[in-house]
This record gives C-alpha cells, sequence and structure tokens, in this order.
C-alpha cells in the first residue's frame, strides 16, 4: 500500500523540529542588539553551541553616522577575532573604540551538523 504524499509530508515534516534544533543559533551578543552604547572597545557574539573556529566569519560595518544624511556602508577592519575555550563565545577585540554611528555585526557559523547559519546584530554607538 502506497503512503499519500500529503501523509508522508505531514509524517517528514514533524521530524524537522528536531533536526532544525541542532542548528547554531546567536543566543547573545555585547552589545546586544537594538541598544545603545558607548564607544565599545570589544564585541561579543555568543552561541547556542560550540562553533567551528574555521566556519566562522563574523564583519562589523557601520551603516549610518550623524550628520551624513547618504553615508554609504563603511567596514571596520581594525578588530581581532579569538574564541572562548569551549567554542560558544567569538569575541572582537577592537584596536581602537567604534565611533559614534550606527553598527551592524554580520556573522555566519556553522556547529558539529555542518549546516551554515548567519546573522546580524545592529546598535547604535553614543
Amino acid at each position: 500500500m502506497r503512503i499519500p504524499a500529503f501523509l508522508a509530508a505531514i509524517a517528514l515534516s514533524s521530524l524537522a523540529p528536531t533536526a532544525l534544533s541542532a542548528h547554531v543559533q546567536l543566543t547573545a551578543s555585547n552589545p546586544a542588539a537594538g541598544t545603545e552604547t558607548k564607544a565599545p572597545k570589544e564585541i561579543t557574539l555568543t552561541f547556542s553551541q560550540p562553533v567551528d573556529p574555521a566556519s566562522a566569519a563574523a564583519s562589523i560595518v557601520m551603516t549610518a553616522m550623524p550628520g551624513m544624511a547618504n553615508h554609504g556602508e563603511m567596514p571596520i577592519r581594525n578588530f581581532t577575532a579569538s574564541w572562548s575555550d569551549e567554542g560558544k563565545t567569538m569575541t572582537l577585540a577592537l584596536k581602537k573604540p567604534l565611533p559614534t554611528g550606527t553598527y551592524e555585526v554580520r556573522w555566519q557559523a556553522a556547529a558539529a551538523d555542518g549546516h551554515g547559519m548567519s546573522g546580524t546584530v545592529v546598535f547604535d554607538v553614543r
């Protein structure tokens, strides 16, 4: 007896939450998304599980500057990235504090399942 396609799809979709829960997710950041902060010299990204550093990357981009209506994206390159011992927290140590503006931290990472995830954290420096 053949299983109708819609029943097979329902059965497979019931497995999805288990499979998806294994993917790495960003659980915290400092500065936190949507906040204002004063000139940070360090940005941290904390993930739900250990991340393979070879699969991970982050960039810092200034997307707006007060008094400049048409400010284009400006990549910030004066930082180094390091990982906590347990492999769950990436620290971006800046050589100079970030100046006033709006920033995006764009990240990508993969955990043991190998599935890559990505996201963005936006915050303001005042």
